[in-house]
């Protein structure tokens, strides 16, 4: 794995001196035993784009089999963390395209919430659908300065993330969060659980030494063991409770009339 030396800088910095290609939709950031990846797509907030999930994938996996990694960082570019699944080509799409799409989608989220290591999310603005997904599927979750959630995936069918999330706020909540589709602020998030933290971006440097420091002071097999104890909790039912939860996605997914129900919702989201 390639370790670039590097700063971690609050979401929303510029952090394009070292970033690479600006087409490049990931950045990846080593320094020390801390990995970062942060996304790249600003203008589309961030959205999840099949690219960039298969960037993520790749990067998560390579990350999990790193012996010597302690923490990995999730990060966005821009005024929001992911604004979710990117429908900005939704013409060209299929159901079949759609539903090959959530499914990686899926296994990016078991991805990260199986890791080896702490995994820490920074969210800022607006954190939609597949994004707050992804929030969630860490093991700590921090607000930086202000953000908000929301999780539309139900309302054009679709069941993603939701055992994730009932483990973090309790079932009642996370349904009524899911069904009703409604806009969760900061204080919400962190009085229910779904976010572990909220700190000012100026807070973020030292927040983030004193994070590296707890981990440091453990060889790293004590930290390993930790933190596989402790996710054994986040994930009681493992890998099976894992393919159960793809298995709702995918049937979820592949009713007839995926693309029709998404571009019905959009288009409901546009009218007044």
């Amino acid at each position: 794995m390639k370790r670039p030396a590097s700063v971690l800088q609050a979401p929303g910095s510029d952090g394009t001196s070292a970033g690479g290609p600006a087409q490049e939709p990931l950045r990846i950031r080593r320094e020390g035993d801390v990995l970062e990846l942060r996304l790249m797509r600003p203008e589309r907030g961030n959205a999840l784009s099949a690219t960039l999930v298969a960037r993520l994938h790749e990067a998560v996996m390579d990350a999990s089999a790193e012996p010597q990694l302690r923490l990995l960082v999730l990060s966005g570019e821009g005024r929001h963390f992911c604004t979710g699944f990117d429908l900005s080509a939704l013409d060209a799409e299929t159901d079949d395209s759609l539903l090959a799409r959530f499914t990686r989608v899926e296994l990016l989220l078991q991805a990260v919430h199986a890791a080896p290591f702490p995994t820490l999310a920074l969210a800022q603005g607006r954190t939609m659908g597949a994004g707050a997904d992804l929030f969630a599927a860490c093991s700590e979750r921090w607000i930086v300065g202000d953000a908000s959630f929301a999780f539309p995936g139900a309302a054009f069918g679709l069941v993603l993330g939701t055992t994730r999330l009932a483990g973090q706020v309790g079932p009642a909540l996370a349904s009524a969060w899911i069904e009703g589709g409604a806009v969760i602020d900061a204080a919400a998030a962190l009085a229910a659980g779904l976010a572990t933290r909220h700190i000012e971006a100026t807070q973020l440097a030292s927040a983030m030494a004193a994070l590296q420091a707890r981990g440091a002071r453990l060889d790293l097999p004590t930290q390993r063991a930790i933190h596989a104890a402790v996710g054994a909790a986040r994930r009681p039912r493992g890998d099976e409770g894992d393919a159960q939860d793809l298995a709702r996605l995918v049937r979820s997914a592949a009713r007839p009339g995926l693309r029709q129900r998404i571009a019905a919702y959009r288009q409901a989201q546009r009218s007044p």
